[in-house]
């Protein structure tokens, strides 16, 4: 699996992708709350990454954030600058970042890891941290698990992570969790979890 196969399975059903999940009105109020919680109180720039279709990047500005929707499908970010033509959308990878070092108050990813190999989570956490100010937040939403798996998700393969997992790789990169969340699976959809965390002192 690599980057360029993940981009063109979402560009291939980025229309569907829109109308299921493209609004913040289609969250859970439970995420939004986490996510406003840790990323509403950052006095700079926040990147949301993997934005898709600009929906929680539009609920981040409406808190007063400073935030930017980052994504490589460009059918994404079209429909993101379309609906949200206020706001500020741009392609580009997560995994290399065109930003300083230091100069982002908060990043967040929710279920923009979850098509990484484990192999590659390290890497795209070291250039989170390296473009994060001190005491930054990161939010990450992923799929819970008991055990480090791949499934074949309805898009392209993806990974769950037990939560405890998750947050040794973020201390390993260089954060500290401060709070996370859980909700298990209910038949239609599966285990949620989401990590806030803060970077350390490099």
């Amino acid at each position: 699996m690599n980057v360029e196969q993940v981009r063109d399975a979402y560009a291939s059903v980025a229309g569907l992708y829109i109308e299921l999940f493209g609004t913040s009105q289609q969250a859970h109020t439970d995420d939004l709350a986490f996510i406003g919680r840790h990323l509403s109180i950052q006095p700079g720039n926040v990147l949301d990454l993997g934005c898709g279709p600009g929906h929680l990047t539009g609920y981040l500005r409406s808190l007063g954030v400073d935030a930017t929707g980052i994504d490589m499908v460009p059918e994404f970010i079209a429909h993101a600058k379309a609906a949200h033509p206020t706001g500020k959308y741009q392609l580009g990878s997560m995994r290399s970042l065109d930003v300083e070092s230091g100069s982002i108050a908060g990043i967040l990813a929710w279920y923009s890891l979850i098509h990484l190999p484990p192999q590659d989570l390290d890497g795209a956490l070291a250039e989170f941290r390296r473009v994060m100010t001190p005491a930054g937040t990161l939010v990450i939403g992923f799929f819970d698990g008991d055990e480090i798996a791949a499934f074949d998700h309805k898009v392209v393969t993806a990974y769950r992570w037990p939560v405890d997992k998750l947050s040794e790789r973020l201390t390993r990169a260089g954060f500290t969790e401060v709070e996370r969340q859980h909700r298990p699976g209910d038949g239609t959809h599966r285990p949620h979890a989401a990590i806030a965390a803060v970077a350390a002192e490099l």
